[in-house]
Order: C-alpha cells, then sequence, then structure tokens
C-alpha cells in the first residue's frame, strides 16, 4: 500500500465527509500476516456483526472455521458447495417455511451458478479499517458503512468520471456477497464498480438502520481519492451537506 495514497484519503476525507467513520479493506493473503485467526462465534453469527471490531479499528484475520455462517463460507471463497436443500431455506420448503427471498428454490440454484468460485491469494481474509494498512498490504476492496449523505457523495464521485450508466451496481445477494465476492470480482475482472449493499434483511438485523454499505474495488477507490480535489466535494452545494453529516 502506498502511505502517501493512505494519508492523502485520511486527510481528504476528514476535510470532506467532516471526519466521518473511515472505511474498512479486505485482502485475500497466503497468510495470517501475524494477525490472530479469528475463531467463530457461538451459534450463527453474520460476517457483519464480526466487522464491527474492525470499523472501530482492530485489524482481523478470517479462515474457513471463522465462520459458522453457510452463506459467509461460500461468498468469501471457503467453499464451493452449500448444503442439500439450502436453496429451500432461502425461498421456500414444501410446508412453506423459509426466507422466502426468492420465490422458487430453483431460482436460488440458478443464482449460485451465476457465482462461481473465484481464484485466490490464499485462504486468509485480512480485515483492516483504511488507517491501519501498513506498506505491505494490498487491498483488493474498500467498504464504507455509509449514512444516505455520506452514499450520495461517494456514488456521485464514482460515477464523477465515468459514463457508464452501471457504475454503480446494486445486485442481489447476502449482506457478504455485496460486501466481498463482488467488490472483489469487479477487481479481478477488471471492470471496477462499485457495489451498493446491505440489502439483504437477515443482514440489515445486525447494522444500525440508518446505514448501507458500499465497496469499491481496490483500483477505482484510488483513482477516485485523486479525483476528489476537482469534484463536486469542492462546492458550495457539497458544502451543505458536509455540514450535516455527523
Amino acid at each position: 500500500m502506498n502511505i502517501e495514497k493512505r494519508d492523502k484519503f485520511i486527510r481528504l476525507w476528514s476535510e470532506f465527509f467532516n471526519n466521518s467513520e473511515l472505511p474498512i479493506t479486505f485482502q485475500y493473503s497466503a497468510d495470517n500476516q501475524c494477525i490472530p485467526v479469528l475463531e467463530a462465534p457461538e451459534g450463527h453469527r453474520c460476517i457483519i456483526s464480526q466487522l464491527l471490531r474492525v470499523r472501530q479499528g482492530e485489524s482481523i484475520c478470517m479462515e474457513s472455521q471463522s465462520t459458522n455462517c453457510i452463506g459467509g463460507k461460500r461468498y468469501m471463497m471457503f467453499t464451493d458447495s452449500m448444503p442439500p436443500r439450502f436453496e429451500c431455506y432461502i425461498s421456500h420448503y414444501p410446508n412453506g417455511k423459509g426466507e422466502r427471498y426468492k420465490i422458487q428454490p430453483e431460482q436460488v440454484n440458478q443464482f449460485w451458478e451465476s457465482l462461481p468460485k473465484l481464484p485466490t491469494k490464499g485462504e486468509s481474509v485480512i480485515f483492516k479499517r483504511w488507517d491501519q494498512l501498513e506498506e505491505r498490504d494490498e487491498p483488493d476492496a474498500v467498504i464504507f458503512f455509509a449514512t444516505p449523505d455520506i452514499l450520495s457523495g461517494l456514488v456521485t464521485l464514482t460515477c464523477f468520471d465515468s459514463t457508464a450508466e452501471d457504475a454503480v451496481i446494486a445486485p442481489f445477494g447476502a449482506g457478504c456477497t455485496n460486501l466481498i465476492y463482488y467488490p472483489y470480482r469487479e477487481e479481478l475482472n477488471g471492470t471496477g464498480r462499485a457495489v451498493l449493499g446491505l440489502m439483504d434483511p437477515s443482514a440489515r438485523k445486525c447494522a444500525k438502520a440508518d446505514l448501507v454499505t458500499f465497496a469499491i474495488p481496490i483500483t477505482k477507490f484510488l483513482e477516485m481519492v485523486d479525483q476528489m480535489e476537482e469534484s463536486f466535494l469542492i462546492t458550495d452545494t457539497w458544502t451543505i451537506l458536509r455540514n450535516r453529516i455527523e
């Protein structure tokens, strides 16, 4: 990680976003970088909850045994399979019970088929807050937990140098799908689209009511950092929004 670029963003973020919560990052790694591997919590717990400590400044490493969430294992590339009939849990069982996020179980299977396991640099996933990054770090994506005004700034900045109508996407998926899988795929593919997330009702139970996630592939994000000082962020319009960001 370029330390000058790291510090430049911290300075500009403080200036234009009223010293709001810094984003977190994730990176695939061949080792745990001397960070203790996170143990899985008792019972089911969404990865969104486990990331709270990262947002507070603690760096963590997650491996397959760090989560007991079936979806989390799948979307973090720890496995490429799902348990039998799990598609019924996402849709519905013959008795009618289930999460009902898809009208038919077959649609869930089609969705999973569209999300093949992606190549990674290792079996460890390192999560760090932006200001904790070191020179050795090579983050794959940057993740914001954003309120509406902050989201407005991030979406507009993402589109600043793009003519694409889908520079920001909000695909169907679990909280960790839009947090990790999709932005990682965007980085690998070189398409660089930002991903709006935390639309999954099950994951939203683990976050404050006014927050969504906004994940940006690292290559795109670093370009955005260099454009902040020539964008709408220097206008009177943004000053009004900046002043009301808590």
